[in-house]
């Protein structure tokens, strides 16, 4: 996979792009990480990216110009454009499904605005998603950017050292994930729950099941309406709600 980040800062990433699992993913060659200055592609002798907003008002607002310039220039096989992807609050909210679909392509490039926002020719006519990391705002695009690159990269085949891993995060089934313990087996008194180390496989998975319900069930509920549950769980979902309301009560 290649990913192109268009940005003000693209010294933010060097860092990310440098270490952990994303400099890793670099070095084997599974993706390609490049920032780039889009004020490098500015048409004025003052290098401005920005200007005042047409009608009045405050903050400034990124120029179409060095933008488009930026996209154009990469090296895009025309017949596999890229996904677009601007990140801005008004956008589609991100999550894991959103990272599942967006591993499946080739090459994605990410803008990253600043300022009050974007021209709106940009939304229109070059992106092809909107992203937002969150219900608030921050003072750039770059971070949300972070984010969805490492959740993306993540996901690519010969990335992580454990390919199951992230098959049974939390979302990627549509529940929380289930509590996991390491050693040792006791730790200021507290266990190990029997299970886990009964060797039983079986066992094993259907306690992760129900701990992965229960956890959601506690925490957020409103996964629950979509997941795929069988009418056993569900009762049991049920049975485990009303004995909550009991306790509390």
């Amino acid at each position: 996979m290649k990913i192109d980040v268009l940005t003000l800062f693209p010294e933010m990433f060097d860092g990310v792009f440098g270490a952990s699992i994303l400099g890793k993913a670099k070095d084997k060659g599974i993706v390609s990480l490049q920032a780039i200055n889009f004020r490098n592609y500015s048409n004025n002798k003052h290098n401005t990216v920005d200007d005042y907003p047409y009608g009045g008002g405050g903050g400034m607002v990124l120029k179409p110009e060095p933008v488009f310039a930026a996209v154009e220039d990469l090296q895009i096989d025309p017949n596999k454009k890229p996904r677009v992807i601007l990140m801005c609050p008004q956008g589609e909210q991100f999550t894991q499904r959103k990272a599942e679909e967006l591993a499946g392509e080739e090459h994605l490039v990410l803008i990253c605005g600043h300022y009050e926002g974007y021209d709106e020719r940009i939304r229109k006519y070059l992106v092809t998603d909107e992203l937002s990391v969150g219900d608030y705002v921050l003072t750039g695009g770059e971070i949300p950017a972070m984010t969805v690159i490492d959740s993306v990269v993540r996901l690519l085949p010969g990335v992580l050292g454990n390919e199951t891993s992230a098959v049974t995060d939390s979302y990627s089934t549509g529940l929380l994930e289930y509590p996991h313990y390491t050693r040792p087996a006791e730790f200021r008194g507290w266990t190990v729950p029997d299970i886990l180390v009964s060797g039983h496989h079986a066992k094993i998975d259907l306690w992760r099941r129900e701990q992965s319900l229960l956890r959601t069930l506690q925490r957020r509920p409103d996964l629950l309406k979509d997941a795929e549950l069988t009418k056993k769980e569900r009762h049991w979902l049920a049975t485990m709600a009303a004995n909550t309301k009991v306790e509390q009560q």
